[in-house]
């Protein structure tokens, strides 16, 4: 907070900067920015600010914040017990994205898997954009991110979404086997940060992203771990950045298999 009790541009909501405060004490290593050596761009990024989607309302609880997306108001349920419980930059930029540009991206009737889905907002504007999502997370998480899922869509004339667990790396072929599942998108927010699960997080994404879906990672890039798993990531997949928001730091990205 500032000087004249703002909180910093860059972040979300009270939750997401108290936390990242705290997150901030885990490594303080400067991150590389270089990526030119990963993509091969036909068209430049487009740059972009993040909107003024969030702000305070009179509300009772100080965890719940007011969002706007698609011509609805979507009241968020957040938690510093968690960082999944928090509303993240990423996130605010992929919806954003995603109600932007429903041409290029139309979700309508498609099947979608959101990763590391956190508070659900994501996949709430996902819902209300008319696709089969399938919105998942830690078991320690799931129980705000059905309630905020439950509360924003039950109303909603939309295909009714699902919650499920998902530990990134484990239980792939037996949770989600791959005669059953296809997802036409999947989408993904703020899920690389300083954390030990970035090896299974990329087994994930190598597991559900195949020919004919499009993954697509909003992330704010804090550390060099974030800019050394972008470039893994490239070195996979066809990989392209979209947008940037530079005033949060935040890089999107399409990403594709490769076609041998």
């Amino acid at each position: 907070m500032d000087s004249q009790g703002q909180w910093p541009d860059s972040f979300s909501s009270p939750c997401a900067y108290v936390l990242f405060l705290s997150l901030t004490n885990f490594i303080s290593t400067p991150a590389r920015n270089n990526t030119d050596f990963i993509f091969s761009f036909t068209d430049p990024p487009v740059i972009l600010k993040l909107l003024e989607s969030w702000a305070p309302r009179v509300s009772h609880y100080f965890d719940k914040e007011h969002y706007t997306y698609v011509g609805h108001q979507i009241v968020i349920q957040e938690s510093i017990e968690h960082f999944g419980a928090v509303v993240w930059p990423g996130a605010l930029a992929l919806s954003q994205y995603l109600e932007s540009n429903q041409e290029q991206f139309n979700l309508k009737d498609k099947k979608v898997l959101e990763i590391g889905a956190g508070t659900g907002l994501v996949s709430i504007v996902a819902c209300i954009l008319g696709a089969y999502v399938t919105a998942t997370d830690l078991p320690e998480v799931l129980e705000n991110l059905s309630y905020n899922i439950s509360k924003n869509t039950q109303n909603m004339n939309t295909h009714k979404p699902e919650v499920r667990k998902l530990v990134w790396g484990e239980g792939l072929n037996e949770d989600f086997p791959l005669s059953t599942y296809h997802y036409d998108f999947i989408l993904a927010s703020d899920v690389v940060y300083h954390h030990a699960a970035l090896e299974p997080l990329l087994a994930t994404m190598v597991y559900f992203c195949k020919p004919g879906t499009v993954l697509l990672w909003a992330n704010k890039f804090r550390f060099t771990a974030d800019y050394e798993f972008l470039e893994k990531l490239g070195n996979t997949f066809n990989t392209m950045i979209l947008a940037e928001f530079p005033e949060s730091d935040v890089k999107l990205l399409k990403v594709t298999v490769r076609e041998n």
